[in-house]
Formats: structure tokens, C-alpha cells, sequence
């Protein structure tokens, strides 16, 4: 299984007519946010596989009108386009949820205190429940925009990183921690992080992660 996983920049790798054979494989699109919807679906129409996204500090045009809609409701899901913002899904075989958003830092639209995201967390636990009593697993995929403090983030408030994030992969054990937020200006720049048992990855511009099977554990960078 082959994951696109996009954020924060419009990918000329992606964003061309070669999309479709360049990504031919793709099985699933996770975009971590920051991204224009036009963008989202250019992508999602051209490799026709699902996208889930959450929604970063950028690009908060239709962020009021998903945050109040059950998850897969509203305009775009009709194209493929999935919000999973504060909420659990199952594609593909994966247990996937969201938390947008950055770390409040001037008072704009999706942008919580540590405490404001602690509480966008706890809104996940009935369903990670459910996962874990029906599936024998909390979760395979946490998507994010801000990063884990500590992990990837820069000192600055907007770019801090949320320490519940910690906490989130230490007592539910996702496989993977996928964010976006943090710009690589050079993109040498270390992307992938192991905490416990969760790799952290750094989604900036594109990143193409593949599993064997459905849960394997190796990951390839798009050449």
C-alpha cells in the first residue's frame, strides 16, 4: 500500500500532467494542511483515490463551514475529499484520525492553547476505544499539522509543537505520526523521527510513504 502524503506547498512534483503516471501506485492521499482546496482537488480527481485532510493555520476558507459538519459532510467529499479534523475513520484497512490546527499564536481561526487540543484529543477516545475492542488496535495513522513538541518544531510560537501529542502516541501507539507546519528549505533536512512505537514524518510538499501489506513498516522517499 502507497500513501501520498502532501502540506504546506504546491509540490511541482505533483501539481503537473505527469501526476498520473508519476503516482500511478498511490493508494491513499493524506494531506496534513496548508494547502488550497483547488490544489486538494487537482490531486484527488487526477490520481481518483481517496484524500483525508485536516485543515492547518492557512488556507481557513472553508474551515468554518467543515468544522461544523460530521466527518466526510460538506461540499468536497462529493469529489473524494474527506475532513477528518478532530475525528477517527477507517480507509483502506487503516485506522486514521485528525487534529488540525497550530499552536495559538495570534488569536486566528484554528489555533488552540495545549489545553484547547488536549480537549480536541479527548474527543477521539470513544471511537479509539471502539477500534481497540473491535479492531485489537487503537490506531494506525494520526494526522496532524502542528508537530509534537520537541520533534521537528522550531521555538517560535506559531511553529511550537504540542506536547499531548506525546502523550497521544505514548498511550494509543500509532504507527505513524504524519504532520505538516514545518518548512524544510532544504530538503536534506531530517524528515523522519521514531518516538516509541510511532514514526514521526514531516509531510512538507510531498512524502511517499509505503506499507507492506497493510500495516508494514517500510517507508521510501518519492525519488
Amino acid at each position: 500500500m502507497k500513501i501520498l502524503c502532501i502540506a504546506d506547498q504546491i509540490d511541482p512534483l505533483v501539481y503537473t500532467d505527469t501526476i498520473k503516471s508519476r503516482y500511478k501506485n498511490v493508494d491513499l492521499i493524506l494531506s496534513a494542511g496548508d494547502l488550497p482546496f483547488d490544489y486538494l482537488d487537482f490531486v484527488v480527481s487526477s490520481l481518483n483515490r481517496p484524500l483525508l485532510f485536516v485543515f492547518g493555520n492557512h488556507h481557513l476558507e472553508q474551515y468554518e463551514f467543515y468544522r461544523t459538519k460530521a466527518p466526510g459532510l460538506g461540499s468536497a467529499a462529493a469529489a473524494g475529499l474527506t475532513h477528518v479534523g478532530s475525528s477517527v475513520c477507517s480507509e483502506g484497512g487503516l485506522l486514521i484520525a485528525g487534529l488540525g490546527g497550530s499552536m495559538r499564536y495570534n488569536r486566528g481561526s484554528n489555533q488552540f492553547t495545549e489545553g484547547q487540543m488536549l480537549f480536541e484529543m479527548w474527543k477521539l477516545f470513544p471511537r479509539l476505544l471502539f477500534n481497540r475492542i473491535v479492531r485489537g488496535r487503537w490506531l494506525d495513522i494520526l494526522l496532524t499539522h502542528a508537530a509534537p513538541q520537541g520533534i521537528h518544531d522550531k521555538a517560535d510560537p506559531c511553529h511550537r509543537g504540542f506536547k499531548c501529542f506525546l502523550w497521544f502516541m505514548r498511550a494509543f501507539k500509532p504507527r505513524y505520526l504524519i504532520h505538516g507546519h514545518i518548512h524544510l528549505y532544504d530538503l536534506a533536512d531530517k524528515r523522519t523521527t521514531t518516538y516509541k512505537k510511532t514514526t514521526v514524518i514531516n509531510a512538507y510538499s510531498q512524502y511517499l510513504i509505503t506499507l507492506e501489506g497493510t500495516l508494514g513498516n517500510t517507508i521510501e522517499k518519492t525519488p
